[in-house]
């Protein structure tokens, strides 16, 4: 069989050097390898390898008529396979990274990308604006990490062996990246994946700028480290931005992660400071219409991109494209209209691309509602953790305030348990952290503080003490578990009255949630849903 045509020679006719391309050179790209459609392998009647699976083996259990039991250990885990994808690539090599990335990549185990990043990392290596939207554990934050490691710091692709981030001259480069992220939680996390990348001796190449911590010393460590890579949150980047201590004026890349929650009112003055500032001459004149063209590469990236995010990604970036886990296609082929309601308009209704926002979810998952009484929940709780053996858990609240008497009940019944919001101290949320990945906790209660963000791979169960107030929060709160194609379970508790809530959700996500039990120590199936059929 002839081997797999690598995609870069799709992209670049074979080279990858990275070159600032102009607003012109943009567009021409766009426009002669995109006819406002996907873009695909078939597009060039090239074939990609198929990779098949054999199907999980599951555990034939006892049921009573009419119902049907599930149980979590009954799915062994196996090795993820990519499937066949439009820019499926069996290895990193494929894609034009620098063997020197490549080599850490194995380094720390990653061998084969998934598929948002076999698509991503060539079109942002070629130097064009994107949103990556993708299910929560797919990847997505290598997919923006690795092409911008293959042209800053010391694993660039024409850096010379001996790994330093020096320019000619003894030099250090200046700040050549810009990472901003919702929350301290995913701006560390993000900050460990870079220096596990880089390795221990050059990880100074990157700084973390979150708030919470001393901002004296993120001050010095600018000055003495001189990185190449920021990371942090939007109100501590511009303060210190705005102290004249954080020159971004040259930076190359702008990356905005969880972007949904980036465009919140809070955010709203911090980045419109970044916006203005990124990859923006100093010397250029506002009120020209040429110099106001920022001279940076914007890359957006979410789980979720309602119209909000499509409409930022018009105003701040250059022709962007819309890149997904076995696709590519042009920003602008999303309808452009904001959402406007009639009344002959189903807002419930996934088809009405103007209302309901694009949410995908882990494939891996499976999702069941148990109707119980408000008093009741904490204990239903305790049993669905004993009917699914699940050994890593994080239990959504919706208000901070009860999360403390749900641990104290948890505790009373013999559970390790924790609590986690913003209101805990620095060091109160890394030590609870810490011990929740270690295993030492096993049920984390937490708010949405904790659905964005928070990367446990363990974690097998996902429960809704409360429901989501929506499909977008739903979704990023069951991407705490199933990651990276591991099995995993969301079980939402409602009261009798709040079951409309989750037929609602059920049909705007088009994934099944059925009634279920926990009938001795097993999850028991009472009511099958079917999805309506235009969502199959």
């Amino acid at each position: 069989m002839p081997a797999l045509i690598s995609p870069r020679f799709l992209f670049f006719g074979g080279s990858l050097r990275f070159q600032k391309l102009t607003h012109f050179s943009r567009k021409t790209w766009f426009h002669s390898s995109v006819d406002k459609g996907p873009l695909t392998l078939a597009s060039f009647d090239i074939k990609s390898k198929i990779e098949t699976t054999e199907p999980r083996e599951t555990t034939k259990l006892k049921v009573p008529k009419g119902k049907k039991i599930i149980r979590s250990n009954a799915i062994k885990p196996k090795k993820v396979e990519n499937e066949a994808a439009p820019f499926a690539a069996q290895s990193f090599s494929e894609l034009g990274l620098p063997s020197t990335l490549i080599e850490r990549l194995e380094t720390e185990g990653f061998t084969t990308p998934t598929d948002v990043q076999s698509s991503a990392i060539p079109v942002i290596l070629n130097g064009q604006d994107v949103v990556i939207q993708s299910y929560t554990g797919s990847g997505k934050t290598l997919a923006y990490l690795l092409p911008i490691l293959t042209n800053v710091g010391p694993l660039k692709k024409d850096c010379s062996s001996g790994g330093s981030y020096r320019e000619s001259g003894g030099k250090r480069a200046e700040i050549e990246a810009l990472i901003v992220a919702p929350s301290r939680e995913l701006g560390m996390q993000i900050v460990r994946e870079v220096e596990k990348l880089l390795g221990p001796n050059d990880k100074r190449a990157v700084q973390q700028l979150v708030g919470g911590a001393n901002r004296s010393r993120q001050e010095e460590a600018l000055k003495k480290n001189k990185p190449v890579i920021v990371v942090g949150t939007p109100g501590r980047i511009a303060e210190i931005s705005a102290a004249g201590k954080l020159h971004t004026h040259d930076c190359r890349y702008l990356v905005l992660d969880e972007v949904d929650e980036l465009l919140s009112f809070n955010f709203r003055e911090h980045m419109h400071r970044i916006l203005e500032h990124v990859g923006r001459k100093s010397s250029a004149d506002p009120r020209n219409p040429v110099a106001k063209r920022v001279e940076r590469q914007t890359i957006l990236v979410s789980a979720t991109v309602p119209f909000a995010v499509t409409r930022a990604a018009r105003s701040w970036g250059n022709d962007p494209l819309l890149v997904q886990a076995k696709k590519v296609v042009p920003l602008e082929s999303i309808p452009q209209s904001g959402p406007v309601l009639s009344k002959k308009t189903d807002t419930s209704s996934p088809s009405n691309p103007q209302t309901q926002p694009a949410v995908e979810l882990p494939p891996s998952l499976k999702h069941y509602h148990c109707v119980t009484r408000v008093q009741h929940k904490v204990d239903t709780l305790r049993r669905c953790v004993h009917a699914l053996d699940a050994k890593s858990v994080i239990a959504f609240m919706n208000h901070t305030r009860q999360l403390k008497d749900a641990v104290f009940k948890l505790e009373a019944r013999g559970m390790v348990a924790a609590e986690l919001h913003g209101d805990l101290g620095k060091l109160a949320r890394s030590t609870t952290l810490k011990k929740f990945k270690k295993g030492e906790i096993r049920i984390l209660v937490t708010n949405e503080l904790s659905a964005r963000g928070l990367d446990v791979a363990e974690c097998d169960l996902v429960v809704n003490l409360d429901l989501p107030t929506d499909t977008i929060h739903y979704a990023h709160r069951a991407g705490r578990t199933g990651r990276l194609g591991r099995p995993g379970t969301v079980v939402s508790l409602c009261e009798e009255r709040e079951v409309f809530v989750v037929k609602k959700m059920q049909k705007q996500l088009g994934v099944p949630i059925p009634a279920c039990e926990f009938v001795e120590s097993k999850l028991v199936v009472t009511e099958e849903e079917k999805i309506p059929h235009q969502l199959e």
